[in-house]
């Protein structure tokens, strides 16, 4: 599903038009992208978490060439589904 399948289902469900699915789906993913940002945890109950994972500088090997080479430290999003979306999809 893309985004525009999304924006029309939204629109069809909430019996609105596409322009205001779209600006309403827009004000929460940047809201989420924005909390995620400044470091905070967004709990959605019975959908589940978004949050971010800090990760460790490590040395990995490039199968390819053999060689070593160093992963930078990094933040992650992550997102754990919530146990009623596990439910729901396993229907």
């Amino acid at each position: 599903m893309t985004k525009a399948d999304l924006i029309d289902a939204i629109a069809a469900s909430a019996g609105s038009s596409k322009k205001d699915a779209e600006r309403a789906l827009q004000v929460v993913l940047s809201t989420i992208t924005e909390k995620l940002a400044a470091g905070e945890k967004i709990s959605l109950i019975g959908f589940g978490t978004f949050e971010v994972r800090e990760r460790q500088e490590k040395t990995c090997i490039n199968p390819r060439t053999k060689e070593k080479f160093v992963a930078p430290a990094c933040k992650a999003p992550v997102f754990k589904a919530g146990k009623a979306l596990k439910d729901a999809v396993n229907k």
